[in-house]
């Protein structure tokens, strides 16, 4: 989903890490279900800048998907990225200023990166300690799992289940497109289907990104969408269309994607207005610190969107969505 980190992680590597307690165990999470989170745009928690709090004080949209928990070189252990810990200072503080301004977070583990929690930790067990570890350290219900490799499905689905069994957590699988017209790709496919014969209620969102297409890019993001909510119909055939596509959530990539479509503020705008239409359940994007006309030169960077836009210009727009 973002392969454009890669130079930017081992960068990373010589920062050093400021430890910070959590505070105490989130027990408020085990006693009600997690209440949704309609648009939370992704965020490389791992970067410095732009902060949660200063995005959340130019924008007006307080919730966010912090990107990506890994395992780290210990074991299965979650950390950000894989490198920085999960209690980092400068991490939880921007968090809490965020949540104390009435914000929240989406956790996302997995991504286009390694190695995942889901990967190393050895247990449905292990792996569901690993979650509880990270919504406590952050304070949140909400998590998010992104899979862009072949995982031990029924390991995930079962850590998965408990963690929403005991806790009421929301749920959401950020998965790979295979085509317009075809929906979610087949092993994405798969890890649904196990997941709904679990039990396991989640937001299926599909990533809008790198995935071949014909005609305009817009369109195709939006017939990508609605072939993933005829996939749902199939995995879940006794719900109705409404509880279907609150089930669905999107996410595009802004800008200029790393496989060469671009995302423009007109497509932007066709797949809000879509989702507004359709009463979708969730609207992302990739990401906060790409928001920006930084480099209208059509590069793919991590920091910048690659076209002429004006800052936050796509959280702005985004921000329509009502769902």
């Amino acid at each position: 989903m973002r392969r454009i980190l890669l130079s930017f992680l081992a960068a990373l590597l010589a920062v050093p890490a400021a430890a910070a307690s959590a505070s105490g165990s989130y027990a408020a999470a085990r006693q009600a279900a997690a209440p949704a989170i309609r648009h939370a745009p992704y965020i490389d928690i791992t970067m410095t800048t732009p902060s949660l709090a200063a995005a959340a004080r130019a924008t007006g949209v307080k919730n966010y998907t912090l990107a990506f928990v890994l395992a780290d070189s210990t074991g299965c252990n979650p950390s950000w990225g894989g490198i920085i810990p999960l209690n980092d200072a400068r991490i939880i503080n921007d968090v809490r200023a965020l949540q104390s301004g009435g914000g929240q977070v989406i956790v996302a583990s997995g991504g286009a990166l390694s190695p995942y929690l889901e990967h190393v930790c050895g247990s449905a067990d292990a792996l569901l300690g690993a979650y509880k570890k990270v919504l406590d350290t952050v304070g949140t219900n909400h998590l998010d799992v992104d899979i862009e490799a072949a995982v031990d499905v029924a390991k995930v689905n079962t850590a998965l289940k408990r963690l929403q069994d005991e806790r009421g957590t929301a749920i959401s699988y950020t998965l790979r497109v295979q085509g317009q017209d075809y929906g979610v790709d087949p092993f994405s496919e798969q890890i649904l289907r196990d997941a709904a014969a679990r039990g396991l209620d989640v937001v299926v969102n599909p990533m809008l990104m790198n995935f071949g297409y014909t005609g305009d890019w817009g369109a195709a993001m939006i017939s990508a969408a609605e072939a993933t909510l005829r996939q749902m119909r199939q995995i879940w055939p006794g719900r109705g269309d409404a509880e279907q596509k609150r089930r669905l959530g999107v996410t595009p990539m802004i800008g200029k994607n790393d496989s060469g479509m671009t995302t423009t503020q007109a497509h932007a705008r066709a797949l809000r207005d879509w989702a507004n239409a359709n009463h979708i359940g969730f609207v992302g994007f990739w990401s906060v610190g790409r928001d920006n006309g930084g480099c209208a030169d059509g590069r793919v960077s991590p920091t910048c969107s690659g076209i002429a836009q004006s800052a936050y210009e796509f959280t702005g727009i985004f921000k329509g969505f009502t769902g």
